[in-house]
């Protein structure tokens, strides 16, 4: 950090101010390994406990993390205007950090997500009656949940649920331009900006989409029938 603090003080002329020639080997600089990393992570069957004793509204926002691997501040940001008529698609256009509402993390942030057929039941009932342009998740007086609400009620911290996602379309083998797409990360090669269209390419997305499925089960049985969720919402 104090090296990228030194090296942006500039002169008018745009010359370092303090040219300085750093010793790494001296300084004693950590060599970071992105492999041995801890990347903490949840298996289907801890998910599938943890969403069949969540309150409901809780329960409803972690399979939507779980099942899109949209990032916490994404997921808190989500209003019921962002998804299509079928709910089998959420726009992500925004993000919340401390209660705001913000512009995504990158360009590639800004994209659309396909969800399975059950988890789309599921919200479209959930949204069902709500004020299009208000949190989905929210607190009672209509403020945002916060990440600090979702690792209270999980155990677990929000990101674990990205990583989960990740894992399922990997498994599934999911190409890996749809894969960036939905999870808002950047091009990295030249061919992946050369064949950037077929991300639109909404059939394939959708196709893609149910062959990954949503790597864990638990009562989003009961959401592909319509008629019984309709009942418990109204309960």
């Amino acid at each position: 950090m104090r090296k990228l603090v030194v090296a942006s003080a500039l002169t008018a002329d745009g010359e370092p101010l303090h040219p300085v020639k750093w010793n790494n080997d001296f300084c004693g600089v950590p060599i970071v390994r992105k492999e041995s990393q801890r990347r903490p992570t949840i298996t289907e069957s801890e998910l599938t406990e943890l969403l069949s004793r969540l309150p409901h509204r809780f329960m409803v926002l972690i399979a939507t993390l779980a099942g899109t691997g949209l990032r916490i501040g994404e997921g808190l940001a989500l209003k019921p205007r962002d998804f299509s008529p079928d709910f089998r698609v959420v726009n992500v256009t925004r993000s919340l950090w401390r209660g705001r509402e913000q512009a995504p993390k990158t360009d590639a942030a800004i994209r659309a997500v396909d969800m399975p057929e059950p988890l789309a039941v599921l919200l479209r009932f959930y949204a069902a009656g709500k004020d299009a342009n208000s949190f989905l998740f929210a607190t009672r007086t209509g403020r945002p949940l916060g990440p600090r609400n979702v690792r209270r009620a999980s155990g677990f911290g929000a990101h674990v649920f990205r990583r989960f996602r990740a894992e399922v379309l990997r498994r599934a083998g999911v190409p890996r331009d749809i894969e960036r797409s939905w999870m808002g990360h950047a091009k990295e090669t030249v061919g992946d900006f050369y064949a950037g269209g077929l991300q639109n390419d909404e059939t394939r997305r959708r196709a893609w989409c149910e062959r990954a499925g949503l790597g864990f089960t638990f009562g989003l049985y009961w959401a592909r029938n319509e008629t019984q969720l309709a009942s418990q919402q109204a309960a």
